[in-house]
């Protein structure tokens, strides 16, 4: 996907490191307006009636809702989908797991506004109101979905005391979701279908999964160790180990950086770990 490679390069120093953290937090202050000022949570529901009539705030206020009560089972999930995503955003890179997790929102507010307009047409002396439908549920769930892809083999500890493998958990999830496509009236598929079209998107019609495996980035760390470790000056005049050959970051840029080579381009070319897996690979002699 060359698009989405140079889309990268243009819009990629925008994206949110950590950003299944700023979700959580976003959760946690809704459970709070839910718990002190419930009224408020009326004000933050996405009604695209309500939004074409000048309360745009509702286009973004929406994820703050939380997508389920808050119990203690709560808590786990939250954590879970915390940890997955995480993992999720060091394995794609900061910017391409931002763009999942916001094209998913954007999805659910297209489905939104497509479902508003097809009950206008069909209803249209029907006060339509339909906010509490949407909500980051799916979205979500999109993250549990996209981890089981990328590391189906994976066992996590399910309630922190079950060991499972992620991809019984896709299976699982995946079969739930398509027995609620079945049984659901078709307003409530285009909930469903527009907050996970994300995955659909980057999933079911990708061809480059199996570079995010496992077994891939384990390969890539041996070839790693095999390549001879080079020296780079920086522009202060300090040498470094690393040099990203797209970014052209150090170690001394981050202590969290991390670098590796890839064993696809011609040469002994270094990457970070935001360009691993999105630059586009050299062929030819080394420059």
């Amino acid at each position: 996907m060359k698009w989405l490679n140079k889309f990268e390069r243009k819009c990629g120093r925008y994206a949110i490191h950590n950003l299944s953290a700023y979700i959580i937090a976003l959760y946690v202050a809704g459970y709070l307006f839910q718990l002190f000022v419930p009224d408020i949570m009326n004000y933050l529901t996405l009604e695209p009636y309500y939004i074409l009539h000048g309360q745009i705030w509702r286009l973004i206020t929406w994820i703050i809702i939380p997508p389920s009560d808050f119990d203690i089972f709560t808590i786990i999930m939250l954590y879970f989908y915390y940890s997955v995503g995480t993992t999720l955003e060091r394995t794609w890179g900061v910017f391409r797991y931002n763009l999942y997790i916001f094209s998913g929102m954007l999805f659910t507010v297209l489905g939104a506004f497509i479902l508003y307009g097809i009950l206008r047409v069909t209803s249209p002396s029907y006060f339509l109101l339909m906010g509490n439908a949407f909500s980051t549920y799916y979205v979500c769930t999109s993250i549990m979905l996209a981890f089981a892809a990328t590391y189906p083999n994976a066992e996590v500890l399910l309630y922190f005391f079950i060991p499972i493998k992620i991809k019984w958990l896709g299976i699982f999830y995946g079969i739930i979701i398509l027995a609620d496509l079945v049984q659901s009236s078709w307003a409530n598929r285009i909930v469903m279908i527009a907050s996970l079209f994300n995955f659909v998107v980057f999933f079911l019609s990708s061809r480059n999964v199996r570079r995010y495996s496992p077994k891939e980035q384990a390969r890539r760390k041996e070839f790693k160790k095999a390549m001879r470790t080079d020296q780079y000056t920086s522009q202060n005049g300090q040498i470094t180990k690393h040099k990203c050959a797209v970014c052209g970051r150090t170690e001394l840029d981050g202590d969290n950086l991390e670098f590796r080579f890839c064993s696809k381009c011609d040469g002994n070319y270094e990457y970070c770990q935001d360009h691993l897996f999105t630059h586009e690979h050299v062929h030819g002699p080394q420059k």
